[in-house]
């Protein structure tokens, strides 16, 4: 099972330092603040270096995760960027954001002890460290095969598609619809959970190892799908789920009720986490709701806390253990103050004389059977009505893929939700020479799925490139 001589076995998981919750809610600064050295060395030390590790083939995009985590514990730290680097051109991002705890850290040995070495700490240790070193280590860079790729959508798929492709010779461009490169990663997670600095460095180190950027290019307005495929190659569609979902009841036209999308978007894009700096238009509300148990609905809470609302609620129709957010987010929301409504649904919103939301109608639930997804169905309890006053609701239950590419492509097959159809295995779409991945693909998913789809049609992308 392991390299080494037999060791006992350290169950003592390092905890990473944080700010204290009545402070952080009065900032958007990063709320965890990152493992000190001693303190990453020491967890690193605790990896079994496993001969067959368990962890690996549940990381989306195939880190060498014992590799670049026995560079930490031998004190030898640009090893260990190398190492990640080479799988993974978004190492801060992903030891941000990536729910390590379903995937990589649930195959590591002492998982079954209940204390899997912290890999997305560690992860997120090397790649911030690599930051204080100056300019990073730029790789030797192969001939040019003379292959032109273009990428449409600057979000993780695109991202990851774009520095494996770039890495193997070819020349890639990225157009990114907004005027800023990240996608979600910029305009969808919150300043405090992952600073907007750290996406433009990693999107830097693409564009120091050759990848050209256009911003503020609509694939579907600026120029087509088919306009491009007469001056690239091959094409790569990732241009993400954001077509937000509502939930079709009355007063959703309501002044105050936003979609996490737009709520979001102010905020990071338009500089609101800046205010008073920046004026941005966001309305200070004072009771804020939000609709929804996943990630997201924990950063629009989070968010309306420290725009200064005095109350956020979060209303989920189903219970805490059912909740689709990581255990962590849930817990920073609880910390901080977010009072959660668990077993409630919405019925409809209320307005003033002036149109803005004044109240909710709600629904008391119960759990009954589990449905498709795995969990319990939630039942209504019938008279159990009652209103909750609110001046502002965020709808945070989910996004389809944006429809423009897949309504200006003729040929391009979709699914019933408007998704682009993608092979799994290649990434292939039902056009020659046009691949596709991440959220347009599988609807709104993490981070790193988007970039595993990256991978898998940078692999397939590569092989025709190359043989034909």
């Amino acid at each position: 099972m392991s390299d080494q001589p037999k060791k006992k076995l350290d169950l003592s998981r390092r905890d990473m330092p944080k700010q204290a919750p009545e402070v952080r809610r009065q900032n958007f600064d990063e709320v965890p603040l990152g493992y000190p050295e001693a303190t990453a060395i020491a967890e690193a030390v605790r990896c079994l270096q496993c001969k067959k590790p368990l962890c690996v083939p549940l990381c989306p995009v195939e880190i060498d995760i014992p590799g670049f985590i026995k560079g930490i514990a031998e004190n030898d730290f640009a090893g260990g960027v190398r190492v990640l680097k080479d799988k993974n051109l978004l190492p801060a991002v992903c030891g941000r954001v990536c729910p390590q705890e379903e995937q990589c850290e649930k195959g590591c040995i002492l998982h079954k002890k209940g204390a899997p070495v912290a890999i997305g700490r560690l992860e997120r240790f090397l790649a911030d460290w690599e930051a204080t070193q100056g300019e990073p280590e730029i790789p030797a860079m192969p001939a040019k095969t003379g292959k032109k790729v273009a990428v449409v959508g600057g979000g993780p798929a695109g991202l990851t598609v774009a520095g494996d492709l770039i890495k193997l010779g070819h020349d890639v461009t990225i157009f990114e619809a907004l005027h800023e490169m990240g996608g979600v990663l910029i305009y969808g997670i919150p300043e405090f959970r992952l600073p907007k600095a750290i996406v433009k460095r990693e999107v830097d180190y693409l564009q120091k190892l050759g990848v050209e950027i256009k911003t503020d290019f609509v694939v579907g307005k600026t120029r087509t799908v088919e306009s491009l495929l007469k001056e690239y190659d091959a094409i790569f569609v990732g241009s993400g789920a954001g077509l937000p979902w509502f939930m079709q009841i009355p007063g959703e036209n309501l002044n105050g009720v936003y979609s996490a999308n737009e709520y979001l978007t102010r905020m990071n894009l338009m500089k609101g986490y800046l205010f008073p700096q920046f004026d941005t238009p966001i309305k200070n509300h004072q009771r804020v709701a939000v609709i929804g148990g996943g990630n997201v609905a924990m950063d629009c809470a989070r968010t309306a806390l420290r725009l200064g609302a005095e109350e956020v609620q979060i209303i989920y129709r189903r219970s805490r253990q059912e909740m689709p957010a990581r255990e962590e987010e849930i817990e920073n929301a609880e910390e901080e103050g977010v009072i959660f409504n668990y077993l409630t649904l919405p019925l409809r919103y209320i307005g003033d004389e002036n149109g803005w939301v004044k109240q909710i109608e709600c629904l008391k639930m119960e759990l009954g059977e589990p449905d498709a997804s795995g969990r319990r169905r939630p039942v209504p309890i019938e008279n159990s009505n009652y209103i909750i006053p609110m001046d502002a609701v965020v709808c945070a239950i989910g996004n389809s893929p944006n429809p423009l590419i897949p309504e200006t492509t003729p040929g391009l097959e979709v699914g019933k939700w408007g998704n682009i159809k993608a092979d799994e295995q290649t990434g292939k779409t039902s056009l020659d020479r046009v691949w596709a991945g991440g959220d347009v693909v599988s609807g709104a998913a993490t981070v790193i799925l988007a970039m595993g789809a990256g991978r898998i049609a940078a692999r397939s992308i590569h092989e025709y490139l190359t043989s034909s």
